[in-house]
């Protein structure tokens, strides 16, 4: 498998933690020194190790905010 870096540019906040040490978290991500994305998955607590998510760029989470504000959450 490739290897690749990643760099935090900016956390905005934990959605969600697990007991087992994991937390699903909303941070700014620079990837393989890429323009940084907003990106939404789930981190080890010290950041070495990840698993899936989602990367949005900035017109994306826009459209994504203005989505979830007009949902009913049940």
């Amino acid at each position: 498998m490739a290897e690749f870096k990643y760099e935090i540019v900016k956390n905005f906040g934990t959605v969600s933690d697990s007991n087992n040490g994991w937390v699903k978290e909303v941070n700014l991500v620079s990837w393989n020194e890429r323009e940084p994305v907003y990106d939404i998955r789930v981190w080890q607590e010290d950041h070495e190790k990840l698993g899936k998510g989602i990367t949005l760029t900035a017109e994306e989470l826009k459209n994504l905010k203005k989505l979830l504000e007009t949902m009913e959450i049940e």
